[in-house]
């Protein structure tokens, strides 16, 4: 390669790197590491859509991942140069061990913002074990990615990262993130276009599930009413027939217009499912060794029913439950919960929620030990949760999979984000998979739980913007 001695292709002006400088990097990240190890190396960009450049990061081993926080950090990241897959109790823990060790061993040599730093990606199942084995997905996979863009506001950086021997040298990789962003810098700014023009996509057929989830309902019912369970939140998957195979990419920008305060995710592995949806719940976020998580049930159509939720005592009490809950986790882990005496409505496309944050100091802990600790809140399962948990296994008929599973990211300053994976979907060419779900405590009526998931169902369809074949 004959590499210019400073990049012209528009990368961002008052942080440019030159290819000597990077070069310089490099050979200093390989003296760290004495010539075997991850290195990892940066480069800034001008303002670059991740979502729209995502097909052009994609390498052979064909990962890919999304978090489009916009307008907070959007990430797009593809390949694998470490990954983890496993299942059983201990999966929160050996994660965690696996992020540190990731990123404490590679050589990053170069100062970057927060929103540049290496990231190990993170997506949690529902259970920790699949039903049967060789059914569902592993209860974690983490991956360590070999290509990482990422933006927030105007501020944009690529990174590449990858293992030194044999034929990848310190040089070579310098060369190919240098290559990499002169492409990616050529391509538009603008966001992101779908490939085929014309009509949106249409279903062709949807499965049935009312009677079978009304009748599941009604089980779950009997339960809470007992007494044997407070809460139980029982959910319904379906089966969406489309009239072409769909890009998730296309259906992730639908969201990003309709679903603005809610994070939008992807999960793919190889030519596997892929997972998206658009969170409005946070199971934890740390920034600085500051926690938050959020306590979200209770949900309204926008209009007249929002106005009356606050008022609403089952929806209340249902609330009340996911905040208890939440905060005697933490405090179980020696940590101090601060929250607001009262919920507050957060919007999140055409629904409402009561919503109350839940803030607390870290302490040193371990943020996966936390999200352990944490998931599933009685948000996404019920109370009592081991309990709760059994019930679910005996009564949904289908593995929930990454549904209201934590989904998310720590980097290498051990701040982390880990969304619920709830209004999401799985998608193989022009099959679509939605999984919503309902709470049942005391004084709940099946009607009106078939109503709250029908809602969900068609308020997802309708911001995929999926319409029936006439």
């Amino acid at each position: 390669m004959q590499a210019p001695a400073t990049i012209t292709t528009g990368i961002t002006t008052g942080c440019a790197i030159g290819f000597d400088e990077l070069l310089a990097a490099a050979a200093d990240g390989a003296r760290q590491l004495e010539g075997e190890g991850v290195l990892s190396l940066a480069l800034p960009l001008s303002a670059r859509d991740p979502l729209a450049l995502l097909d052009h990061l994609e390498d052979g081993e064909r990962f890919r991942f999304l978090w489009d926080g916009a307008p907070g950090l959007c990430l797009a990241a593809s390949g694998r140069t470490n990954s983890l897959e496993l299942s059983g109790p201990r999966r929160f823990e050996l994660a965690q061990r696996f992020s540190a060790i990731s990123l404490s061993r590679l050589a990053a040599p170069q100062t970057c913002p927060a929103l540049a730093r290496p990231r190990v990606l993170l997506a949690f199942s529902f259970f920790d074990s699949p039903l049967q084995e060789g059914d569902g997905v592993a209860g974690v996979q983490a991956v360590l990615p070999r290509w990482q863009l990422s933006r927030q506001g105007r501020h944009c950086w690529l990174r590449l990262q990858r293992n030194l021997g044999g034929d990848v040298t310190a040089r070579a990789l310098a060369e190919e993130l240098w290559e990499q962003a002169e492409r990616l810098q050529q391509r538009p700014a603008t966001g992101y276009r779908p490939t085929s023009a014309g009509r949106a996509p249409a279903v062709r057929q949807r499965s049935a599930w009312q009677a079978g989830y009304r009748s599941v309902v009604e089980r779950g019912l009997e339960l809470v009413e007992s007494g044997a369970l407070r809460k139980l939140v029982l959910a319904v998957r379906q089966e969406l027939q489309l009239d072409r195979p769909l890009d998730p990419l296309q259906l992730l920008a639908q969201l990003r217009q309709r679903q603005p305060g809610s994070c939008r995710f992807l999960w793919q592995q190889g030519d596997g499912p892929a997972l998206l949806g658009a969170s409005p719940e946070r199971l934890l976020t740390v920034r600085q060794g500051q926690l938050r998580s959020d306590a979200l049930a209770g949900t309204a159509p926008i209009g007249p029913a929002a106005e009356l939720l606050p008022h609403s005592e089952k929806d209340r009490r249902e609330h009340e439950l996911v905040v208890e809950a939440i905060s005697a986790v933490l405090a179980r882990e020696g940590l101090q919960a601060r929250r607001p005496r009262h919920p507050r409505l957060a919007r999140h496309g055409q629904l409402v929620h009561l919503h109350t944050p839940i803030t607390a100091a870290l302490a040193g802990r371990a943020p996966l030990a936390i999200a352990g600790a944490l998931h599933p809140t009685p948000a996404v399962a019920g109370l009592p949760r081991r309990e709760a948990m059994a019930a679910l296994r005996c009564l949904e008929p289908f593995e929930r999979g990454f549904y209201a599973a934590p989904i998310g990211w720590i980097d290498s300053e051990g701040d982390t984000e880990l969304r619920v994976a709830i209004r999401s979907g799985s998608l193989r060419g022009n099959r679509l998979e939605l999984t919503a779900g309902a709470g049942l405590v005391q004084g709940s009526v099946p009607e009106r739980e078939l109503q709250e998931v029908a809602l969900k169902l068609g308020v997802l369809q309708q911001q995929l913007s999926l319409e029936a074949v006439a």
